[in-house]
């Protein structure tokens, strides 16, 4: 995966609408509507949920709209998805990207895909990282193994289409073991499960798992990064412990096909000056994102890009014919 490197009914989960004010002396910039959906396929606490909620305490700031969050779970991002597709492409309504919608487009084919959308802007690179709960009975990512190597075990992942099930299967290639992956329909269930012990480990996000982090009721044991988390130094790479497996997941937003321009170059304008927030900065960091913007003109080619290459490597490990 170094290729990775360089990145039933639908169920409406929890909706807040986060109306901001401009601060005294600036001037949002002006948007052609009042208010706008970020749609996402997570569950309330799943890492796209956690990004767009915390996002969106800051957008108002720099675009002149009230910003609402609205969960469609089911068939892995496929309801999510088609929610966007389906809408009108005015800039009012938006999908929360990350590796899923592609897996999803290429693994199950719904009746709508990552093509029926038009990638907007790409935010940030997100680390995935391995944890554990503290008082279980794993203290490194061999013990983990060495388990696995026993008894099988059981690894959670938050969706059966996802950047994190890759993750664990190719772990699994690289370890030559053969536990089983437990998916979730967000990061959220998948923690629960860890932290009650039914799981060994999760594969996700640092933000679904911060508070327990800092209550001490979860452990990291590796991150996928090809390089060691910056503000997690102590947290080894599953490179550097043996396992050529490395992988980022991007986080952004896509909208349906056929975005004005008048909408597109409002967010181009706007998430710079997001990302520099001194406010917002501090927030992302704790979440340990890395800005990572990529313009309207250049994000699609991205996409696309990110899509081939995964296409080739499902055909490759013979996930998909």
């Amino acid at each position: 995966m170094a290729f990775m490197k360089s990145i039933g009914t639908a169920a409406l989960g929890l909706v807040a609408a986060v109306s901001l004010m401009a601060p005294a002396g600036a001037e949002p910039l002006a948007y052609p509507q009042k208010v706008v959906t970020l749609v996402t396929h997570s569950s309330p606490g799943g890492g796209s949920d956690v990004f767009l909620r915390e996002m969106s305490k800051y957008l108002g700031k720099y675009i002149g709209a009230t910003f609402v969050i609205e969960n469609v779970q089911g068939g892995s991002g496929a309801k999510a998805i088609a929610r966007v597709a389906s809408a009108p492409a005015d800039g009012s309504v938006f999908y929360a990207t990350t590796p899923t919608y592609i897996y999803t487009s290429l693994m199950s084919k719904p009746q709508n895909t990552y093509k029926d959308l038009d990638a907007l802007v790409n935010i940030f690179a997100d680390s995935e990282v391995i944890y554990t709960r503290a008082d279980g009975p794993y203290k490194t990512l061999k013990d983990v193994i060495d388990h696995a190597k026993k008894e099988r075990g059981r690894w959670g992942v938050a969706n059966p289409a996802s950047l994190e099930r890759q993750a664990a299967e190719q772990l699994k290639r690289a370890a030559g073991v053969t536990p089983a992956i437990v998916t979730h329909e967000g990061g959220g269930d998948m923690m629960l499960n860890v932290m009650n012990g039914t799981l060994d480990i999760g594969i996700g996000e640092i933000q679904e798992v911060r508070s327990q982090l800092e209550a001490g009721r979860l452990r990291l044991l590796a991150t996928f990064n090809p390089e060691r988390i910056a503000d997690k130094p102590d947290v080894p790479t599953v490179k550097e412990l043996g396992y050529d497996v490395a992988l980022v997941k991007f986080r952004g937003l896509a909208g349906p096909k056929g975005l004005p321009e008048a909408v597109t170059k409002v967010w181009d304008e706007a998430v710079p000056k997001l990302l520099a927030d001194p406010d917002y900065k501090k927030a992302y960091s704790a979440e340990v994102l890395v800005p990572q913007f990529t313009a309207h003109k250049d994000y699609p080619a991205f996409v696309n890009d990110f899509a081939d290459k995964t296409e080739a490597f499902l055909k490759e490990t013979g996930a998909i014919k």
